[in-house]
């Protein structure tokens, strides 16, 4: 993952000073602003968003909101059998595996799990971006409905589990992996405006090969990573299988299947 960059949080009133710093001090990042701020995290009743303060055109601030846009639509209106993250993770009418999702970035594609009935543990390695997700899933979980429901089953459980091994409500049967990958040429120009600000905070992750070999030792069952169509395997290794779609395949690595003793 790209070096840090400096993100203080701020409460935009008194009254959420206490909180904002409560916020910093979870996620290690700083409380005041300074002059050379690229990014702020802003506290304002109740809602944290990031400012990107030096962005190339004026953007709204990014906030993880799990009742609008694209992904609120995705999880009410999903269709088992036209999900190919359901397909690859194993997903039936009938089991629904406990998922580990190692990337968790803003919380899409395991939201999209828990909408298919998962039980979906999260792990955000960047700080700021952990703290963006905790914030959206603890004010969706308030809601009494479908969306609350679905968020209910989605728990953010830290920043470094999957190297620790350490954290985990329990055992997951499968870890999802969706690390960040360099887009260039026509695919850059094609990013919406909030995964612009997203990709300058986040950048690549340059140590993504890292992330196979905690994953297959933290799975019960598999691991599933989502790639580029044109992207070489993850650590250089050959999946058992792979779930393809238009933009994206999933590459299934099967320690062994579902309804196997592990002896």
């Amino acid at each position: 993952m790209t070096a840090a960059v400096r993100v203080p949080v701020l409460a935009g009133s008194d009254a959420e000073t206490v909180e904002a710093k409560a916020i910093a001090k979870r996620w290690g990042l700083p409380s005041e602003a300074t002059d050379n701020d690229v990014f702020q995290l802003w506290l304002n009743d109740g809602i944290l968003a990031l400012h990107w303060l030096q962005s190339p055109q004026k953007m709204s601030p990014l906030v993880v909101d799990f009742h609008q846009g694209k992904a609120a639509y995705r999880a009410q209106n999903t269709q088992l059998k036209n999900e190919a993250i359901a397909k690859a993770v194993g997903v039936t009418g009938q089991f629904k595996p406990s998922v580990v999702d190692g990337t968790a970035g803003l919380g899409r594609d395991a939201f999209v799990l828990a909408g298919l009935g998962c039980d979906v543990q999260l792990i955000e390695r960047h700080p700021v971006v952990a703290a963006l997700l905790d914030n959206g899933l603890h004010r969706a979980q308030l809601e009494a409905d479908f969306i609350g429901e679905t968020c209910q089953r989605m728990h953010l459980i830290g920043t470094d589990n999957l190297y620790t091994g350490k954290g985990f409500t329990h055992e997951p049967d499968v870890v999802y992996l969706d690390p960040m990958y360099p887009k260039t040429g026509k695919q850059k120009a094609q990013v919406k405006k909030d995964m612009q600000m997203f990709q300058q905070l986040v950048g690549s992750d340059e140590d993504a090969d890292s992330l196979l070999e905690p994953a297959l030792n933290n799975a019960k069952f598999r691991v599933v990573v989502k790639r580029p169509n044109s992207a070489p395997f993850l650590a250089g290794r050959e999946p058992n299988s792979q779930i393809k779609s238009k933009k994206h395949r999933f590459d299934v690595y099967i320690k062994r299947g579902f309804h196997e003793s592990a002896n």
